[in-house]
């Protein structure tokens, strides 16, 4: 399936946990799907099928954690491979890992194969992170609920 089509797939899915929603995800940054044979986007094309501001893909440019490559005209061109690492940036930020921490794992990505353990280590850290804020979350709707219960009936 092509890059643009998981990514859609995926942002237009109603709940982050759906079946599939998560198939696209997975598909997508399974490094054996990509398929170099796509157009690369230009910068707006890329910020509207990911969801995004052009301002911050080059945001992620500056802090190098994306490296887009540039057209005859100097345009940037973002292939499948650019997309699919700003996928997993986007679902980082908003899954809380800091840019600090964003900026050293993709060190360690451009690092090769040596560094898997360490990267392993980042992403168990981030998903205790992710667990813990899931469960605070949770309990915050619960508390919601009960004063919306409390105000006078059900949702």
């Amino acid at each position: 399936m092509a890059t643009a089509d998981l990514i859609e797939r995926m942002l237009a899915e109603p709940r982050a946990s759906s079946a599939s929603a998560v198939d696209a995800l997975h598909t997508l940054l399974d490094d054996s799907t990509v398929e170099d044979t796509s157009s690369a986007l230009g910068i707006a094309e890329a910020a509207e099928l990911l969801g995004q501001s052009s301002h911050t893909l080059r945001y992620y440019e500056r802090e190098g954690l994306v490296h887009p490559d540039r057209n005859a005209s100097g345009y940037r061109e973002y292939s499948p491979a650019h997309l699919r690492r700003l996928v997993f940036l986007i679902r980082m930020r908003v899954s809380g890992m800091t840019m600090s921490d964003l900026r050293h794992y993709v060190r360690l990505v451009e690092g090769g194969a040596e560094t898997m353990p360490e990267r392993r280590q980042m992403m168990l850290d981030q998903r205790d992170r992710i667990s813990r804020q899931l469960g605070e979350l949770t309990l915050a709707l619960e508390t919601t609920e009960y004063k919306i219960r409390s105000y006078g009936g059900a949702p």
